[in-house]
């Protein structure tokens, strides 16, 4: 029988992360060992403050549909933890809450993109931005850059790669997969350049912004000049232990929030109505409370940096935010290792999850070819035996 699939889906990739969390998954219910460092997800329990303020939503009987771009109430939430963290100044109408910042992210596109438009994405960055550009029609463009660099782009590679089709560029920071964080005079400097280019919209992905382990966070809607050009997406899923109860949210300017929501509104209508009323808690909570969390990871980071440090071959940069380290590992491009000849990243992430039973992800699902995506979002035990399992495969 013949499945004939629209051709827009048939050009959408799958995504790298989930799958190899599936591959994961499926191995470990043949009865393997698995370590699972492959997704982007705190292994904390969300706080039990948020799960309080959940159960009494239940109890007050929030059950009806919620609005489109979420309850007023939560979105003043929103614009005053715009004000308390990211100094930036959005009324209820410019914010729109959504179904997790994927969903967020998927709005922007769809309504500012069309056929033949170009988005700049630098890399490495978050698989999902190539497929909804994909989706959305647009050309996705690659800046890259290196370990070497901090996995950072210059103005100079900016301005290089703008066109007349230039419609947007995503940057995120704290980056996904590297755990880089852009400076406020880095993106002020990036800033200069897209001064000069006014049809250019700028999404600005900081869901991670309080995993941060030094660099204060910046937000590119703080620049004046970026302001009415900046899309600035966050949610709760990361930095408070929320990620599944899919709430992300967008500040923008009014007219495109207006779209997202028509958008939104003819796709999923409004997000769950108890994460909503949980999410106003945690948006109006000393940032402090989640602080232990934070703290935690930067011991792992610290951690499993010290151990990959010890593997010849293994080159890795000091990441200053989010829960990954993503490792240079084209020393083994070439080689054979336990009878499997290495290629590339996606050879590498294979071999080290079937012969080692670690789960990472290549690096060519986030622009970046000789790099591997590590979660230390995981006990320091399963991080030192990971870590010792590669080593014991490499040596």
């Amino acid at each position: 029988m013949s499945q004939p699939l629209s051709d827009r889906i048939k050009s959408l990739p799958v995504s790298q992360t989930l799958a190899m969390a599936a591959k994961a998954r499926e191995l470990k219910e043949q009865g393997k060992d698995i370590i699972s460092l492959s997704l982007g997800e705190p292994d904390f329990n969300t706080p039990d403050f948020i799960k309080d303020a959940a159960i009494q939503a239940i109890n007050d009987n929030y059950n009806s549909y919620s609005p489109v771009n979420g309850y007023a109430d939560l979105r003043e939430a929103i614009c005053r933890k715009f004000k308390r963290d990211n100094n930036l100044d959005y009324n209820i109408n410019q914010v729109v809450v959504s179904t997790g910042a994927k969903q967020s992210i998927a709005n922007v596109a769809m309504v500012l993109l069309n056929p033949g438009d170009e988005v700049l994405l630098p890399a490495p960055y978050w698989v999902s931005y190539s497929a909804i550009s994909i989706l959305a029609e647009a050309t996705y463009v690659e800046i890259p850059s290196t370990i070497e660099t901090d996995f950072k782009i210059t103005p100079e590679q900016l301005e290089a790669a703008i066109t007349p089709k230039t419609k947007m560029i995503f940057f995120n920071s704290p980056n996904n997969p590297s755990g880089t964080v852009y400076t406020e005079a880095e993106y002020r400097a990036l800033a200069k350049v897209l001064e000069k280019h006014p049809q250019i919209y700028i999404l600005s992905d900081e869901i991670y912004e309080h995993i941060n382990y030094g660099t204060p966070n910046f937000s590119f809607a703080a620049i004046e000049s970026m302001y009415d050009r900046t899309i600035t997406v966050n949610g709760v899923a990361k930095a408070f232990a929320m990620t599944g109860w899919r709430i992300g949210y967008i500040g923008a300017p009014e007219w495109i929030a207006k779209a997202c929501n028509k958008m939104q509104g003819q796709i999923t209508s409004g997000a769950n109505c108890i994460a909503q009323r949980a999410t106003i808690t945690a948006l109006d909570e000393p940032v402090s409370r989640i602080q232990y969390m934070v703290d935690e990871f930067k011991i792992r980071r610290d951690l499993i940096l010290g151990l990959l440090s010890e593997i010849k071959g293994i080159k890795t940069n000091v990441a200053q935010g989010a829960f990954y380290v993503f490792p240079d590992v084209s020393y083994y491009f070439g080689k054979t290792i336990a009878g499997t000849k290495v290629e590339n990243a996606s050879d590498f992430a294979m071999l080290v999850l079937e012969k080692a039973n670690v789960a990472t992800v290549t690096g060519d699902a986030f622009g970046a070819p000789n790099c591997i995506r590590i979660s230390y979002a995981a006990s320091q035990k399963e991080l030192k035996e990971a870590v010792k399992r590669i080593a014991d495969l490499l040596s």
